[in-house]
């Protein structure tokens, strides 16, 4: 709808000047809710964390020091595990544990830019592309030369991998492991409404006019918010979610608009989902993804929901196997 809408102002002509108080009218129209809350997903399912790996970081190319677990691992692939909306690192704990455990990966799981802790600017970043660029910058950090390499992502995470592997990792990924990932919103995988998520639709598409006409002034402000149950936001790492991300936080952390061209471009794959999963609907990968790429394995688990997979015996069973081939 986004695309459509643009593309008939330009096609009746619209000026710059036009486009502008056009943007500024949607923008104005459509606000952040105040303190949103609710059960968009059964984070019941994420395993408490008894004794957390301890947080380590990396340097971006900016400077930055961005947190990350590392769990070592002498002469095994290189296994990076990026999160989904909203939270951080910390949902692959018990996931990284297993793996560290049988000496088959080295693991890093960094806290994205603009999540975790204490962020410097909690659900923004500095330019759309960012999010890829440090993704880029770990895996040059801690590479070793001839080490093979798997991108692993769940949720936003996976439309994460996506971009990089069509982007700035084009080339370097050797597999990536995708866990319910987040193609676009315009997507057959994508639901018509999301109890998760609440995008703010008149906003997003005045900054898409701000952003056809290259003035990105507004990139910071906020267009989608994350509905978090209050047993989280009460609990004791409440302070850790990032309940909205700004625009360039929201585009930076999915595919492209031409998301199929992503996905072209993504290395031999293996894509897991569960069957109960209430953010995507999970039987529709592998028909809007195999068209365009017949490098993905797909896997669907009974009775398994949207944040359940990470910890799923079955996505274990199957991310062992991709390491140890």
């Amino acid at each position: 709808m986004i695309d459509a809408l643009v593309s008939l102002l330009t096609v009746f002509g619209i000026g710059t000047a036009s486009y502008a108080a056009v943007a500024l009218g949607l923008m104005a129209s459509d606000r952040p809710i105040k303190d949103l809350r609710g059960e968009g997903l059964d984070f019941s399912r994420l395993p408490p964390s008894a004794a957390p790996i301890p947080l380590t970081s990396y340097t971006a190319r900016d400077g930055s020091a961005l947190p990350l677990r590392h769990q070592p691992c002498n002469g095994a692939p290189l296994l990076i595990m990026v999160h989904g909306s909203g939270w951080h690192g910390a949902q692959f704990e018990s996931l990284t544990r297993r793996i560290a455990k049988t000496g088959l990966a080295e693991v890093l799981v960094p806290d994205l830019r603009g999540h975790g802790e204490a962020p410097s600017r909690r659900g923004d970043i500095d330019y759309i592309n960012q999010l890829e660029d440090d993704l880029v910058d770990l895996v040059k950090a801690h590479r070793k030369p001839g080490q093979k390499l798997i991108l692993l992502g769940h949720s936003s995470g996976g439309g994460l991998v996506i971009r990089a592997a069509a982007g700035g990792l084009k080339g370097q990924i050797d597999h990536a492991v995708l866990l319910a990932p987040f193609l676009k919103y315009n997507a057959p995988t994508a639901r018509a409404s999301s109890a998760w998520a609440r995008p703010l639709t008149r906003r997003i598409i005045g900054l898409s006019l701000y952003n056809l006409v290259r003035d990105f002034d507004h990139n910071f402000r906020i267009c989608i918010q994350f509905r978090f149950p209050d047993a989280v936001l009460n609990g004791p790492l409440g302070h850790t979610a990032t309940r909205a991300y700004s625009y360039r936080m929201m585009v930076g952390f999915a595919p492209r608009s031409a998301y199929l061209n992503d996905i072209a471009a993504l290395p031999d794959f293996t894509l897991i989902a569960g069957e109960n999963d209430e953010a995507f609907h999970a039987n529709r990968y592998e028909k809007t993804m195999a068209p365009v790429t017949a490098r993905g394995r797909y896997q669907l688990v009974a009775g398994v929901g949207h944040l359940g997979i990470v910890d799923a015996p079955e996505t274990y069973a199957t991310i062992s196997k991709v390491l140890a081939r």
